[in-house]
């Protein structure tokens, strides 16, 4: 039947069958690549994925002056940049959706603006923001930031007008609190949740956005590996980045699920 639940531990063995079934499609067209070509490179086998991680690992520089690995380096900076421009996509946006949420006269001039900007993909505003900033350090964050801020503000501000009703805050006036307070207890703690689920949404965007920084500008980083090991079809290290930045996701959707829980265990029964 539909949304009936299942038991826990059908749930669990599924997911592992589901993980095994992938493995098992992808070990079978290794076999096969490799049988009609022992020299293919396109879907490694498991000794290539050795060679890759020991070259991965392998510390750089010389003896005299060592450098931390490449996998060391590449995580990093991106990491730095990813977090770095989360947070502050993510600071920005609540700010400004709350404003916009609560007073109409911010509202009216933004939304139209952050609407529009919305719908202009991040990475075709890449020349933009070369011009603007640069390609160092603070291109990455912007490009990171600015690429998350107008879609989240306009859901920030969607959330606050759709999911608290002004019937809360009226009541909240007439027992004597103040626009800080009504901004806290009422509208921000109405918001929460979505707000957590949102940032959720944006953990995926994000990285794309930072990645096409990476692949385009990138002296170092997840982005910048792939596509030099690309070139020469490398593909084991490609597969591994790639899983890398598949188990980031997941950690970060575990994480603020788990602070949801957390912060909100209102929100879930």
């Amino acid at each position: 039947m539909i949304r009936r639940p299942i038991p826990r531990w059908l749930v669990v063995l599924l997911g592992i069958l589901g993980v095994c079934t992938l493995l098992a499609v992808y070990g079978g067209l290794s076999y096969r690549q490799s049988a009609i070509n022992p020299k293919q490179k396109v879907i490694p086998g498991l000794q290539a994925f050795r060679d890759g991680v020991s070259r991965m690992t392998e510390p750089q520089g010389t003896d005299e002056s060592p450098k931390p690995s490449m996998l060391v380096t590449d995580l990093r900076a991106t990491y730095w940049r990813l977090f770095l421009g989360m947070g502050l996509g993510v600071l920005l946006s609540v700010v400004v959706g709350i404003a916009m949420g609560s007073y109409r006269w911010i509202a009216a001039p933004l939304a139209p603006t952050i609407s529009f900007l919305a719908k202009i993909p991040p990475t075709a505003m890449l020349p933009i923001y070369f011009v603007l900033v640069g390609s160092d350090q603070t291109m990455f964050t912007t490009m990171v930031a600015l690429g998350i801020f107008f879609t989240m503000a306009q859901s920030v501000y969607q959330s606050i007008t759709n999911d608290v009703r002004d019937e809360a805050i009226d009541k909240a006036y007439t027992l004597g609190a103040s626009d800080p307070e009504i901004i806290y207890e009422v509208i921000w703690k109405q918001i929460l949740p979505p707000i957590l689920d949102n940032i959720r949404l944006q953990i995926g965007p994000a990285m794309i956005f930072l990645l096409a920084a990476e692949m385009l500008v990138g002296g170092e980083g997840i982005g910048y590996r792939i596509r030099m090991e690309s070139r020469v079809l490398n593909m084991s290290i490609v597969y591994i980045y790639l899983g890398i930045l598949g188990f980031t996701g997941l950690l970060g959707d575990w994480s603020l699920l788990w602070l949801r829980k957390k912060l909100c265990p209102w929100y879930d029964r």
